[in-house]
This record gives C-alpha cells, structure tokens and sequence, in this order.
C-alpha cells in the first residue's frame, strides 16, 4: 500500500522534479549508483563531499571543499581545472560540510571567522568564474542558525548565491527550519543537501519522504534537494528505513520514487547482525548524526 500522502512525483512536471540530486556516498557496490541513475531516473545533478568527481556518474557534479584545505591545496584552482573539462557541467560549488559540528560526528567543526577567511581565500575567487557558490551547509540546529549568522557577520563583503542546509528530525520541524532560513536571508535560496527521518518506523519514513518532497517541490526558493539514502538499507546507520536500495541492491519504495518512478513493494531490511557502515565508510556523510539527538 502506498502511505497516506502518495508520491507526488508521479503528479509533478519533470521541472520541478529535476531540482532532485543524489548524495553520493562511498559503496563496495558498483552497481548501486548504475541502479539509480539508470534511465529513466529524475536525478539531475550529485555531489560526493569532495572536489573531484565520480568518474562512473555521467549527471552534474557540485565540488565541495568539505573543510579546512591541507598544505598547498588550492581550491581555486581545482574547479578552475574542473571548468576546463569539456565533459563536466560544472555551474555551482558547496562550502563547508556541517562546520558547526564537531569531527567525531562528522562535522568539519571550523569557527565562523576561520571559515571567513578560508572563504575569502579558497572560494570568493571562484565567483568571478560564473559558478554559483553555495555557503557553509549547516546542520539542522539552533547552534547552527548560530554558525551561519556569525560568519556572514565575519564574511560581509562575501559572494554566497545560497544556503545549503541538513535536516534530520520530523517534517514539522523540517517546515518550521527551512521557513526561519528563508525568513532570515531573504535574497538568498536554499539547498537541501541532506535530509531525512533516522531510525523511524516504514511507514513514519514514507510519510515523512512525501510530505517533504511535495513541500521542497512547492517551494521556489527551494532551488536543489536531495534526500540522504543512496546506500543499501543493511550498511546504513540511520535506520534501514531511509535507504533507497535494499539489502540486495533493488530500488526500495522510496528510492523508486525519487527517481520517479513507481513503487516497486521491496522493502528495506535492516543488517540483521551485519556489520553496518560507520564514519570511515561513508566518509564524511553522516555528519548529521549529532543533529539528531535535538530533535528525537
């Protein structure tokens, strides 16, 4: 049965369903990014929390320079290399993933004025290249609306054409943080970069996921989302529920509809004694598990 809001993907012009990307996280897998992306598949554009992209993902990718850069590491000049490949779409960068929260849950955990200034240096050149530059992604917090005040407040005379943010909790609040941003930065849009409900119930998650893509749909000053789930349900450390694949690689509900299609009955299946994913293996995309405590 579908849950109480159906898919409203399968009512949506491709227009709107386009502003869907995917969080491309690490997988022993190879097939998994084949299954999602395969035709027909909405899916528009993906980042993977670093600056180079995946060589086997053909739709656009957004660099993002996660955190503080290392050594001579110029990021600059990465996506000036990135711009020169006729092969890439390259048309918009993210900033910092989660500085708000700290390392051990995965956050770059960088202060607003040292984010500033490793803007003004690493990112504000970038914006004479024609790419749109996305701020510091946020996580779902009060102690993030924080962050993100103080460094536009250190970061004044910055370029930032939107804010990314996360969310990870239920859809009344995800409504409640996305109208506070908005409320807030007015001349800025938004991308969801991750978001999604952890460790609830099937039908908590279905009904969470349609509310959310219906609501994001609506909103024009939501320019891109992307739903945090492009893993296989038994590796995942946020509640099997979430995933887009199950535990043999087939597209969940879920997963079926966001890339719009129709439900396909397979359901998620949590590891069942097998080791589970941790923060090495999704590399830094779990940063949001430090959010979720705020709001369970």
């Amino acid at each position: 049965m579908f849950p109480p809001l159906l898919p409203l993907l399968l009512l949506l012009p491709f227009t709107l369903a386009s502003k869907r990307g995917l969080v491309q996280v690490s997988s022993t897998q190879s097939t998994d990014d084949t299954t999602l992306l395969s035709s027909p598949s909405s899916l528009s554009w993906y980042y993977n929390y670093k600056t180079s992209p995946t060589t086997s993902i053909g739709i656009e990718f957004v660099p993002m320079l996660w955190g503080p850069p290392e050594g001579s590491y110029n990021f600059t000049a990465e996506v000036k290399s990135l711009l020169s490949n006729t092969k890439l779409s390259i048309t918009s960068i993210l900033g910092f993933n989660e500085p708000d929260m700290s390392s051990s849950v995965g956050g770059s955990s960088i202060t607003p004025s040292h984010a500033a200034e490793l803007w003004k240096t690493h990112i504000q050149p970038i914006a004479s290249l024609g790419v749109k530059l996305g701020a510091p992604g946020i996580s779902g917090s009060e102690s993030g609306k924080q962050w993100l005040a103080e460094f536009f407040t250190a970061c004044g005379n910055c370029t930032v054409d939107f804010i990314p943010i996360h969310w990870y909790g239920t859809f009344e609040g995800f409504a409640s943080f996305i109208g506070e941003i908005r409320a807030t930065y007015l001349d800025k849009d938004l991308w969801i970069t991750e978001f999604g409900i952890p460790n609830a119930s099937l039908e908590e998650t279905q009904k969470f996921f349609n509310s959310s893509v219906e609501y994001l749909d609506r909103l024009d000053y939501v320019k891109r989302y992307s739903w945090f789930g492009s893993f296989r349900s038994d590796v995942s450390n946020v509640g099997p529920n979430v995933a887009m694949l199950d535990n043999k690689g087939e597209l969940t509900d879920i997963g079926a509809w966001y890339i719009g299609r129709k439900a396909t009955g397979h359901k998620p299946q949590s590891a069942a004694g097998r080791v589970v994913m941790g923060w090495k293996d999704l590399g830094m995309a779990l940063g949001m598990v430090g959010v979720v405590v705020a709001f369970m």
